[in-house]
């Protein structure tokens, strides 16, 4: 991992690639925020909306569940917000960060099986994620994708850095 998204001026390949390559990086930012919190911190919300570094991270791999498996590719994934509880993001305390990073690499990675295989006009199949609309192409679909991952990682920075000033303080 980088500190910065791929730059827009090196070669890649495909836009297919292109759109894999900052995804990898966001989720890679994200990994690597929580990770260097401590466990006390990632498991504390520093913001009124009460949201955790720990539940972004179970979020995330949620999103592209929902948004790769469950929206363009039409599969049942079961439950498909098991992000959340009462209405906001929820991690169980019996589960670990290990776990919860596994769990988001291995979502990223078959969305990058997903991305690198398919054609960026292909329509998503039409199923319950799109509520009865059409599905958008995959390339709508990863549009999305990555302005939740970024947006998200910028929350997460706010929030590591609030917790960098807690400690000192």
């Amino acid at each position: 991992m980088t500190d910065s998204p791929p730059s827009p001026t090196a070669p890649i390949g495909s836009r297919n690639e292109v759109f894999t390559a900052y995804l990898d990086h966001y989720r890679a930012t994200v990994i690597t925020t929580v990770k260097r919190l401590s466990e006390a911190e990632q498991r504390h919300s520093q913001l009124p909306s009460g949201w955790t570094p720990v539940e972004l991270l179970k979020h995330l791999r949620y999103v592209e569940l929902r948004w790769i498996e469950w929206g363009f590719e039409g599969r049942d994934v079961g439950y498909p917000w098991g992000d959340g509880r009462d209405g906001r993001w929820h991690v169980d305390p019996s589960e670990s960060l290990t776990e919860l990073v596994a769990v988001l690499l291995a979502q990223g990675e078959h969305t990058r099986e997903v991305v690198l295989s398919a054609d960026l006009s292909t329509v998503g199949r039409p199923g319950e994620r799109w509520e009865g609309a059409e599905p958008p192409t995959l390339e709508r679909v990863l549009f999305h994708l990555l302005q939740e991952y970024a947006r998200h990682a910028g929350h997460l920075d706010i929030v590591a850095e609030l917790a960098a000033a807690d400690s000192l303080a």
